[in-house]
């Protein structure tokens, strides 16, 4: 019974549990959105967003935060496709991606841990600096005409389940192992939560928050694979404002953006979410011009809601530190305790 408590208790079980409801609502409105087509498609179009999480994920549990995931995605997606489109091989442009988002993400980790400049403003200005080299390095056009066996990636199936579908899961199930059972995995939510504390431990602080925007960097360009896979083509403002919906699906999912709380698990939920809610409208019927407006307000919803749960859990952990010294200090030293 302890262990069904705990589980209920966890964030990401209220995530998953909002995630049904939402499911069953919609489903009330229009039976077809319960399909398992429909459900598989919305898994699908997750995919990128789940990638995205993962990242952002790393990020966040260090308390800090990562704006330039849609300029890298972009910028990856442009370098890739051209590599692609220009006859090169799939290994180079997966390699070219992975490289390009790495060094993005050295280039953001070195800034705020050395530079000490806020990782909001500093990813913020990466961003608009990835974006200005896609538009240069593509000339300000469209990267089209991608080889057609490369388009069919993300529609191979394995047993029924789409192909990627199956890889993003497994990558997500080991991600997660990594966090909540490694030691060195732990280190992230450590950094978040007391920094000070963590290095204190011994913990190399400004190691791992490099790392940290290292893998949302890599993460963006895989996303960037992906998106150049379903889509078939690269625009010069390809994944623009994609940042804003992973961050909203992140601490959806339970991930606290003051750092220290948070899984992979809960945030790819979250982004699950996210994305269905733009199918969902198209099923009930309702115009498009208010996807953002709902999710801008989902947005807000999250994040105040995230500040009063912390902000609880400050007072709670104040309280309980309070009692203990004041039980202390009723025990006398000399006590004998039979």
């Amino acid at each position: 019974m302890p262990k069904v408590k705990n589980i209920i208790g966890k964030r990401e079980f209220r995530t998953l549990l909002f995630l049904i409801i939402f499911f069953v609502l919609i489903g009330a409105v229009n039976v077809d959105f319960l399909s398992l087509g429909n459900i598989h498609s919305s898994l699908k179009s997750s995919l990128l967003y789940i990638v995205l999480a993962i990242g952002m994920t790393f990020v966040l549990l260090t308390g800090n935060i990562d704006i330039s995931i849609g300029g890298i995605l972009g910028l990856s997606a442009a370098v890739s496709g051209t590599i692609l489109r220009d006859g090169g091989s799939v290994i180079t442009a997966v390699i070219v991606a992975i490289l390009i988002g790495a060094l993005i993400g050295l280039i953001n980790g070195f800034g705020v841990t050395k530079l000490n400049i806020s990782s909001f403003i500093m990813t913020l200005g990466m961003l608009g600096i990835t974006r200005v080299v896609q538009v240069i390095y593509t000339d300000g056009q469209w990267v089209e005409n991608l080889p057609i066996s490369f388009k069919r990636i993300s529609q191979v199936d394995f047993l029924g389940v789409n192909l990627l579908v199956l890889i993003v899961i497994a990558g997500l199930i080991c991600t997660h192992l990594y966090l909540a059972y490694s030691r060195k995995g732990r280190y992230f939510a450590a950094i978040g939560d007391n920094e000070e504390g963590a290095i204190f431990l011994g913990i190399p602080v400004t190691r791992y928050k490099n790392y940290a925007f290292i893998i949302s960097g890599v993460c963006a360009s895989l996303a960037g694979l992906i998106f150049v896979s379903q889509i078939g083509f690269i625009s010069t403002n390809a994944g623009a404002g994609i940042e804003m919906t992973v961050i909203a699906a992140a601490v959806l999912g339970g991930v606290s953006l003051s750092g220290g709380v948070g899984s992979v698990i809960g945030a790819s939920i979250g982004a699950i979410i996210m994305t269905s809610i733009n199918s969902a409208l198209v099923y009930v019927k309702v115009p498009a011009f208010w996807n953002d407006a709902i999710s801008g307000s989902l947005l807000i919803i999250i994040v105040v809601s995230d500040a009063l749960l912390t902000r609880r859990a400050e007072r709670r952990a104040k309280k309980e530190r309070l009692n203990a010294r004041v039980l202390r200090k009723e025990v006398p030293d000399n006590a004998v305790f039979k």
